[in-house]
């Protein structure tokens, strides 16, 4: 019998490693295979044009709903 594995792209997980907050930022970057400072560097640009409090809105709204990575979970972490 063979093992399934997840079809399809993986939902973005909070990073423990890379983070500065909280690892959203980390996080959604690994998601779309940028690197940490990109994805800190696009939020940042983002906020600044949404004059910050929309993106301050939508970084903790992230915090919340963005899972923790699983445990033992190397490729996540």
């Amino acid at each position: 019998m063979q093992s399934t594995t997840h079809l399809g792209p993986k939902p973005p997980f909070r990073r423990s490693r890379n983070k500065v907050i909280a690892g959203v930022c980390a996080g959604c970057a690994d998601w779309l295979r940028w690197s940490p400072a990109t994805g800190r560097f696009a939020f940042a640009l983002f906020s600044v044009m949404s004059v910050i409090v929309p993106g301050i809105v939508v970084y903790l709204i992230l915090w919340t709903i963005m899972p923790k990575p699983p445990a033992g979970d190397s490729a996540a972490d």
